[in-house]
C-alpha cells in the first residue's frame, strides 16, 4: 500500500488536524515528519476539542499508531506534557512511537530564539520563541543534540559542552545575558530519558515495513506550503520543508511509495506572524471572517491574519507538491455573504501576473486582483453530498477546482470531525 502525504497549502492552519482524523479511522500509521512545537492542530471530537501541538492527530484514533518522525524537532518537556495532557482526557498515548535521529530542543535553543526575536525589533520574523529555528540550525551545523544522544550521558555531555562553548559567547557579548551552564541542561535532559526511552524505535524501518504488509501510512506536516524554507515566503517561514519533499526526508520513506498527496486548503486565507499575505482584510469582513472562523492559533494564542481565498498561492501549492486532491477546509465560514471576493491574480508595479512572483520584492507589492462570486445564506454545516449544498456554494467550490486544476475530493462545513462532504475517496 502506497503512502499518501497530507500538507497545507497556504500558510498554515488549514485544518490538517480534521483531514487527518477524518482518514484516521482507516489508516494504520500516522507520520508527522517535520516541524515542532511550534505548530498546532484542534480536533474536535463531539463536545471534546483537542488541541495536538507535537503529537500526530492520528493519537486520537484507537488502532492508529502515531509517529513522531525523524525530520521532528521534540522538545521533551513539552512532548511529555502533552502526552499527560491528554491520558489525564482518557486517551490512550501507549502506541506512540519516536525516531532515534530526531533532534532535541534544549533550553539554550528557546533562550536564543527569544533574545534574537527581541534583538531584530520591528525586523523581527514573527517566530513562537519556542526554539524551533535555533534547533534546526544546529542540526544543519552538525551541531545537534539527537533523542538517542538521552541515552549516552557522555556523547550527551561533549555535544552540550561543544554547543555551549559559541553559544555563550554569543549570549554573553552579543545579548548581553548570562552564561549557559552546560551541566544544568545535560542533567535536565537526561531527567527525560527514562520516559521516552519506552517510545524511541526504528521509525523509519518500522513504516517501511508497515508498506510492505500493506498498511496504510499517512504523513502529515506542520505549517502549510507557503512557510516551507525552500519554497516559502522567505524569511517569514519555518525553518523545515513542510512541502511533501520533506515527507521522505523526515520520515525515511522513500520518494516512490508515496502515491497521493492532499493539500489541505482553506475556503479563505489566513497567515500567522509577519510576511506578504495579498489578501488581507483590514476592515469589517477580516474580523468577521476572524471571529466566525475562531482565528486564533492553536500554538501561539495569537490572532490569526485573515483575507479572501488565492487561487495562485493555491495553484503554486498544487505545483510545488505535485497534489492530487485538495480538502477545502472552513466552507461554512463563508455563508452568509452576498458576494464573495476570490483572489485571481496580482498586480505588481501595473503589471498582472497570474502566478506567485518569483521575487520577494514584488510578492510584498503585489495587489490581489479580484473575481466577484455570488454567495449564500443557508446553513451548510448539515451538509454531507455534494448535493446538499446550494447551488452558489457549489460553484465556490467548482471555481477553485477549475482555477487551480486539482480535484476537491473532501469539504469541510463545520467544526465536528464528521461535518465533511467526501466527493471522492482519499486513500482508494
Amino acid at each position: 500500500m502506497p503512502a499518501i502525504v497530507l500538507v497545507g497549502a497556504q500558510w498554515g492552519d488549514e485544518g490538517k488536524g480534521k483531514a487527518t482524523d477524518l482518514l484516521g479511522e482507516r489508516v494504520d500509521y500516522v507520520v508527522r515528519y517535520q516541524g515542532g512545537n511550534n505548530a498546532g492542530h484542534t480536533v474536535v471530537i463531539g463536545d471534546r476539542s483537542f488541541a495536538l501541538h507535537l503529537l500526530p492527530s492520528g493519537i486520537l484514533t484507537p488502532g492508529c499508531t502515531p509517529v513522531i518522525g525523524n525530520g521532528v524537532v521534540v522538545d521533551p518537556a513539552v512532548l511529555l506534557e502533552e502526552i499527560a495532557g491528554l491520558q489525564a482526557q482518557g486517551v490512550d498515548t501507549s502506541r506512540l512511537i519516536l525516531s532515534p535521529d530526531a533532534h532535541l530542543i534544549t533550553p539554550y535553543h528557546v533562550t536564543l530564539d527569544k533574545v534574537a526575536e527581541r534583538f531584530l525589533g520591528n525586523a523581527k520574523i514573527g517566530t513562537t520563541g519556542r526554539g524551533i529555528g535555533p534547533a534546526y540550525a544546529d542540526k544543519v551545523a552538525r551541531l545537534g543534540i539527537r533523542v538517542q544522544d538521552l541515552f549516552d550521558e557522555g556523547i550527551l555531555r561533549q555535544k552540550v559542552e561543544g554547543s555551549l562553548a559559541l553559544k555563550n559567547q554569543i549570549l554573553v557579548k552579543i545579548y548581553n545575558r548570562r552564561e549557559i551552564d552546560p551541566t544544568e541542561v545535560v542533567d535536565a535532559l537526561l531527567s527525560y530519558a527514562d520516559a521516552l526511552r519506552p517510545m524511541v524505535a526504528d521509525t523509519s524501518r518500522i513504516l517501511n515495513e508497515a508498506l510492505d504488509d500493506d498498511r496504510v501510512v499517512l504523513l502529515e506536516g506542520g505549517q502549510g506550503t507557503l512557510l516551507d524554507v525552500d519554497h516559502g515566503t522567505y524569511p517569514f517561514v519555518t525553518s523545515s520543508n513542510p512541502t511533501a519533499g520533506g515527507a521522505s526526508t523526515g520520515s525515511g520513506i522513500g520518494p516512490t511509495r508515496i502515491s497521493r498527496v492532499i493539500g489541505i486548503l482553506k475556503a479563505y486565507t489566513t497567515r500567522v506572524g509577519s510576511g506578504p499575505f495579498p489578501t488581507e482584510l483590514h476592515d469589517e469582513d477580516g474580523e468577521r471572517l476572524r471571529r466566525i472562523g475562531g482565528e486564533r492559533g492553536v500554538t501561539t494564542g495569537r490572532d490569526r491574519r485573515c483575507g479572501w481565498f488565492d487561487v495562485p498561492i493555491a495553484r503554486f501549492a498544487g505545483r510545488v507538491n505535485g497534489l492530487t486532491d485538495f480538502f477545502l477546509t472552513k466552507l461554512d465560514v463563508l455563508t452568509g455573504w452576498d458576494e464573495i471576493p476570490v483572489c485571481v491574480a496580482y498586480e505588481v508595479d501595473g503589471v498582472r501576473m497570474d502566478d506567485i512572483p518569483m521575487t520577494q520584492t514584488d510578492f510584498h507589492h503585489a495587489r490581489p486582483v479580484y473575481e466577484m462570486l455570488p454567495g449564500w445564506h443557508e446553513d451548510i454545516s448539515g451538509a454531507r453530498e455534494l448535493s446538499d449544498l446550494p447551488p452558489n456554494a457549489r460553484a465556490y467550490v467548482q471555481f477553485i477546482e477549475d482555477a487551480t486544476s486539482v480535484s476537491i475530493s473532501a469539504i469541510g462545513v463545520g467544526q465536528d470531525r464528521n461535518a465533511t462532504i467526501s466527493v471522492r475517496d482519499l486513500i482508494r
